[in-house]
């Protein structure tokens, strides 16, 4: 057997750039390039690996969180099919790192990340940065990673490499469980030379199989959308790294059966889309709602069902409501003790419609459809021309990008009260032109993600909304999206303060407490004048054209102008946390203190108790 003797980083490194993925007839490179930041613990290792090989470009970030969100937005802009591995050294840039890997594995988008590790002969421990465990020498930091990681492994001889890399390629490439995939690499090992097989570096194609739905189960699922008189569709992120659109599309035309889109799922169909009812859950639109509400049987294609879409088990309240499961994760597919139906989604909704022949649902409920519809249109439009202010409102500044913004553009959000505000109002025309990390809500996902999406395809342009509270967690890729040329378009909202968490203590009955930027005062309570943060003026010193803006009209020239420019840009404006965009038809379950001295607390509960009530215990019956 052929070998070639080099270090394990060279011959880790020598195996991510020869691995492709390929569906439908389209291949790929899978590795893009590293990112990360150089530390002891990587730097002598897999670093001079990937000095000696400049066509793996490695990336400079400013923070390793950051890091694995540019490949997280990275992957799931290209639909999983293309990501970035991630490096750090051995101690804090490695636990940095945690916070992104759990971002992936939980929206089960692939990355992996490759912590240096601390010396596996362990005869000079404790090296620096080092976490002592008095039970276990072969303990680290990076065990961490173990329950954020969908694949975990530490290679402690460089002989255990070419089984290693192969599982976490299993892992990457799957469209059932794909997430975060760690490679813990200890120093020293990562110098060892070893005759590596020859056959390791040879280029090799995954091909990502689209699953085709186990005949009787499809019969069984036609015959209950047949049976259903009220059926209701959710689709979540699965249609769209299915890239299911169209399919979805000519299924739901020729049916005549309504959509409502998760966070994930949105831009599975253009938002004007005759059976596209928008947004669906605890940010959803009255429409979704109404339907989800009255529906008889939900089809819910490629969504895991989280408490949002489900609006904590209380948006199904028809008694007689079953549920379809289409998903290629066995897991999501028995949810709501529904028909699992577990296949691609593409290949699925074309066989589902071929099954369907003749079907529609009744006139009636087109009606009601086309009237939801037109309702919430008008609605939009009333939210994005309120003429609010100055500050203006929080829906005017997601109107005024909304219209300066082309079909083909994209919209990053992750965090805050924006996610709930764009999942309503946002006009998606495209697929990929609205991108929510909402799986983990991630606060100071939103710069580095927009970087990542902006790489994933450089032609479209990318309008980055971000709150003054993940502006200030993270706003250091601005310089990297400089230094790398990749120009974004950063809209920087000033309210003060975390304003969603902020409305969901006014809920709550706590009026706010603890939300708000305000200076301590003699009082002993964050209650004096606002914190000064001049966010053009931070914007600005991390390479950005940058501009601040009080009224709409300001707003709206602002972005024209943004248009027109090479380098990243910024608008920073002041917005009323206030003037806030309404929830519509639906519930989240925050339980409230069941005793408290607080009168609008007593209150709250008491509202909860009664609303508690509408939740789903139990999930027995199913369609058979």
């Amino acid at each position: 057997m052929a070998t070639r003797r080099v270090t394990m980083a060279q011959a880790l490194l020598g195996f991510l750039k020869n691995q492709y993925v390929e569906r439908d007839g389209v291949e790929n490179r899978f590795f893009e390039g590293a990112w990360g930041i150089f530390g002891h613990g990587i730097i002598a290792g897999f670093g001079q690996a990937l000095q000696q090989n400049p066509d793996f470009p490695y990336y400079l970030c400013r923070n390793e969180q950051a890091a694995v969100h540019i490949a997280t937005a990275f992957a799931k802009s290209r639909m999983r099919l293309s990501t970035f591995a991630c490096l750090s050294s051995i101690g804090p840039g490695a636990t940095n790192m945690i916070t992104g890997a759990a971002t992936a594995t939980i929206n089960r988008i692939p990355v992996l990340l490759l912590p240096g590790d601390i010396f596996a002969r362990r005869n000079v421990a404790p090296v620096l940065q080092q976490l002592e465990c008095e039970q276990s020498q072969d303990a680290s930091v990076n065990d961490c990673f173990k329950p954020v990681s969908r694949y975990w492994d530490r290679i402690n001889r460089p002989d255990q490499l070419p089984c290693s890399v192969v599982e976490a390629m299993r892992v990457l490439t799957s469209p059932a469980h794909a997430g975060a995939v760690t490679l813990a690499l200890p120093q020293d090992v990562q110098s060892e030379a070893w005759d590596f097989p020859e056959e390791m570096f040879h280029k090799r194609v995954w091909h990502i199989a689209r699953a085709v739905p186990e005949p009787v189960m499809l019969a069984r699922a036609a015959e209950a959308i047949r049976a259903a008189r009220r059926p209701f569709i959710v689709a979540g992120g699965g249609v769209l790294y299915s890239q299911a659109g169209a399919a979805l599309a000519s299924f739901s035309k020729c049916t005549g059966i309504p959509v409502g889109e998760t966070q994930a799922g949105k831009g599975s169909l253009p938002f004007d889309h005759s059976c596209n009812l928008g947004a669906v859950g605890v940010t959803g639109t009255p429409g979704a709602n109404i339907a989800a509400r009255e529906a008889d049987l939900v089809i819910a294609i490629g969504t895991r069902l989280s408490d949002f879409t489900t609006a904590s088990k209380t948006a199904f309240q028809n008694p007689a409501v079953r549920f379809i499961n289409l998903n290629v994760a066995e897991f999501d597919a028995f949810k709501h003790a529904g028909l699992p139906l577990i296949a691609d989604a593409k290949v699925a909704l074309e066989q589902l419609e071929s099954a369907l022949t003749g079907y529609s649902v009744e006139a009636a409920y087109t009606a009601a459809i086309g009237e939801w519809k037109t309702r919430w249109e008008a609605e939009t439009d009333r939210i994005f021309n309120l003429r609010h202010g100055p500050p203006i409102s929080q829906g005017e500044v997601i109107g005024a990008v909304s219209r300066v913004a082309q079909p083909e553009d994209v919209v990053v959000n992750a965090a805050g009260s924006l996610p709930g505000d764009l999942h309503k109002l946002w006009r998606t025309k495209r697929p990929g032109g609205y991108h929510m990390e909402y799986g983990y809500s991630c606060m100071g996902y939103e710069i580095a993600g927009g970087l990542g999406v902006k790489m994933a395809d450089p032609s479209r342009e990318v309008y980055v909304m971000v709150g003054d509270g993940s502006f200030l967690m993270m706003s250091s890729e601005i310089a990297t999206s400089v230094q790398e040329g990749y120009k974004l378009n950063l809209v920087v909202l000033d309210n003060h303060g975390y304003s969603s968490i902020g409305g969901l203590s006014r809920s709550i009955g706590s009026g706010g407490f603890g939300t708000n930027y305000r200076c301590r005062t003699a009082s002993g309570q964050l209650d004096g004048d606002y914190v000064p943060v001049d966010f053009a003026e931070l914007c600005s010193g991390l390479g950005a054209h940058t501009v601040r803006v009080r009224t709409r009209d300001e707003l709206e020239q602002a972005l024209a102008q943004m248009r027109g420019l090479k380098q990243t840009a910024a608008v920073v404006v002041e917005v009323d946390k206030e003037q806030r965009v309404p929830g519509y038809e639906s519930w989240w379950d925050v339980p409230i203190s069941e005793v408290s001295e607080i009168d609008t607390v007593k209150q709250a509960r008491a509202e909860y108790e009664q609303a508690v009530r509408k939740e789903r215990r139990h999930e027995i019956a199913a369609v058979r």
